[in-house]
């Protein structure tokens, strides 16, 4: 029958668990996964320099961790209103858009009215002046009196 993968757990360098597999003989290439080795299990990773950081314990009563929160707090308004700001800013920029997009739809009908009044009297124009004018072969010829006496 079929044999099932073989599994041979190892250690990278960083700390995590790399389980290798091996298959069998159908031809597919197993790709290792990796597990954590903290028993905590999933989680996001925490960089290096955000490790030691956990561990110490701040007092809430003392001095810099109300220093901390209050600068904390303070950055959190000014990113607040920088963030409200920037949203009524979007909001105006939006009306003069809309208000300048209407006047030029309004200039647009305008325009195109006064296109079709100088089409039309272009081409009545055109009608009038293709009605006075004669095809070459039949113009009249009338004889002009200083030349009929020589």
């Amino acid at each position: 029958m079929s044999k099932t993968p073989q599994q041979n757990p190892g250690t990278d360098a960083s700390g995590v668990s790399v389980i290798h597999t091996q298959a069998h003989s159908s031809g597919l290439q197993q790709v290792p996964q990796l597990v954590p080795v903290s028993p905590g299990g999933g989680g996001k990773a925490v960089p290096p320099s955000k490790q030691g950081k956990k561990s110490s314990f701040v007092d809430r009563n003392s001095d810099e961790y109300r220093q901390r929160r209050e600068r904390n707090n303070m950055a959190v308004k000014k990113s607040r209103l920088k963030s409200k700001q920037k949203a009524q800013d979007t909001l105006q920029r939006v009306n003069q858009l809309k208000e300048e997009n209407e006047r030029l739809e309004a200039k647009i009908k305008l325009l195109t009215k006064e296109l079709s009044v100088l089409k039309d009297l272009f081409l009545e124009h055109a009608h009038n002046f293709a009605d006075n004018v004669q095809p070459v072969g039949t113009e009249n010829t009338t004889t002009n009196p200083e030349n009929s006496g020589q």
